[in-house]
This record gives structure tokens, C-alpha cells and sequence, in this order.
């Protein structure tokens, strides 16, 4: 294999000034968001945490981090609901939106190089993107990879998609509109340009309100990154809309822990 050589092409510069913002919903997840927030929370200049009032672990995980956390009545969970979009517009209401926003679920672990290649990227201001990921089933074998990562990207040259330990997600597409849709895990947009600045609301659980959100976009506006692949956490393979009313899947934890209160 070829190595990267200093006498090779430089990276383009960045583009500056460069503002990059997230917010993320956890709502019984902080499980999953202790394994998260560390890491990503670097990488961006701001980034808030909604959850509801009776979600103290996550409130007290943000304060260790010093990440501002929004407690809130609007996600519903006293009723047995997950108004997941209510919950996106008060992490959207706190932040500046003056460049660029992201919206990340709260079990996505993004990589390490994920802020550097963003700045590469010459983005379309008035597209909404979206990455691939990896699905990670159960907290021990995550523990695992991490003593020794995989590499995902290489020698400023390489992407590797293949991995041995986790299998690559499932993209969405859909034929009415043209094919791919960014969906709700993962959707980088520039507010201030594309003027949109809120998220649709109405459902009392966590599905369609992505996609809807992504169908304000063309097809011509819809991208994906193929630089960049995130790392899905899950405690268990379970299927498709298990916690869209809330958590209901087992607890993130590696063999032998304590389960979070």
C-alpha cells in the first residue's frame, strides 16, 4: 500500500470563518449519549442537549461535560409520547444558526476527523446532507473496537467502508422523490441560507418528522458525504421504530456495569 507523501498535493484550506452547530434530543438515552457526548462535543462550537425534566442522568452527564442542557415539557414523555420535533425546535431556538447546523441522535458517535473534513468540503449552502454508519450492536463489543480502532479514513487518501466488526447501515431512498433522504440521525444544513430554520412538529413519536424535514429539499439539494461514516450505538438488534415511543430497548452497558439511574 501507498503511503501519503508529504511531497503529494496538499489538503485545500479550510474555509473560514466557519461556524458549526448541533443539537441533540435524549430522552432516556443517556446510556448511550455518555458514550457519545465526549467525543462529539469537540467538534463542534456549540452544542445543546434537550431532555425532559425527569431525565436527571442526562442533565447531570451535560453538567460534568459543560454542555448546556435544555430540560422541557414538549417531548411529552409523562404521557407516553416522544414529541421528538417539539423537541428539535427548542434545541434549534438556543442556538445562533448563523452558519451551520446539525441535527444528531444522541446514540451516533461521529469520527474523530469528522470537523476537519467538513472544512474541506466546498458544501452547497443550500443543500442538507447526510453519512453513512455503522451499526453497533452492544456496548462491549464498542468497548472493544475502541482499544483498537479500525481505521475509517487513511493516509488523507482512503475511506474504508468495509469493516470486521460492524456492518454498514441502510440508506433510505424513496422513488416518489427522487431517491436518497438524509434522514434524522444525521442532517447537516446551513440555516441562514436555505432559510429553514425550524423542524416540523405534530407527531407524538420520533418517525416521519425527519423525513418530512428532508422533503423540504429537492433532490438535486439531498447529499451524502461519503468521507464521513458514523458509528450507530445499540444495546440490541432491534427492529426499526423500537424507540420511537421512547426507550424501550436495553441498557447500553458493558458486561458487569451498573445500569444508570
Amino acid at each position: 500500500m501507498t503511503l501519503y507523501c508529504p511531497t503529494d498535493p496538499q489538503p485545500e484550506p479550510v474555509n473560514a470563518p466557519y461556524m458549526l452547530e448541533c443539537v441533540v434530543v435524549c430522552a432516556g438515552y443517556t446510556d448511550f449519549l455518555r458514550h457519545t457526548l465526549p467525543q462529539n462535543k469537540a467538534l463542534f462550537d456549540r452544542l445543546v442537549v434537550v431532555t425532559d425534566w425527569e431525565d436527571t442522568p442526562t442533565r447531570k452527564l451535560c453538567e460534568f461535560y459543560h454542555v448546556q442542557c435544555i430540560p422541557t415539557d414538549v417531548l411529552e414523555t409523562r404521557k407516553g409520547h416522544f414529541c421528538k420535533g417539539k423537541g428539535i425546535n427548542v434545541g434549534l431556538a438556543a442556538l445562533s444558526q448563523t452558519d451551520w447546523v446539525l441535527h444528531l441522535d444522541a446514540d451516533i458517535w461521529l469520527p474523530p476527523q469528522t470537523r476537519i473534513l467538513l472544512e474541506r468540503m466546498k458544501l452547497n449552502k443550500n443543500g442538507l446532507y447526510g453519512v453513512d454508519r455503522f451499526n453497533v450492536t452492544g456496548a462491549n463489543k464498542w468497548n472493544t473496537f475502541l482499544t483498537q480502532p479500525q481505521l475509517q479514513q487513511e493516509n488523507e487518501g482512503w475511506v474504508h467502508l468495509s469493516n470486521n466488526t460492524f456492518p454498514l447501515g441502510t440508506r433510505v431512498i424513496h422513488k416518489e422523490t427522487g431517491g436518497y433522504v438524509p434522514i434524522g440521525f444525521f442532517q447537516l444544513w446551513n440555516p441562514s441560507v436555505s432559510q429553514i430554520h425550524t423542524y416540523p412538529e405534530g407527531r407524538t413519536d420520533a418517525g416521519a418528522e425527519d423525513f418530512r424535514f428532508a422533503m423540504q429539499w429537492p433532490r438535486a439539494d439531498r447529499h451524502l458525504l461519503p468521507e464521513i461514516v458514523a458509528y450507530h450505538l445499540e444495546s440490541e438488534g432491534a427492529t426499526m421504530g423500537a424507540n420511537w415511543f421512547g426507550r424501550k430497548t436495553s441498557p447500553f452497558v458493558i458486561k458487569g456495569e451498573g445500569v444508570l439511574g
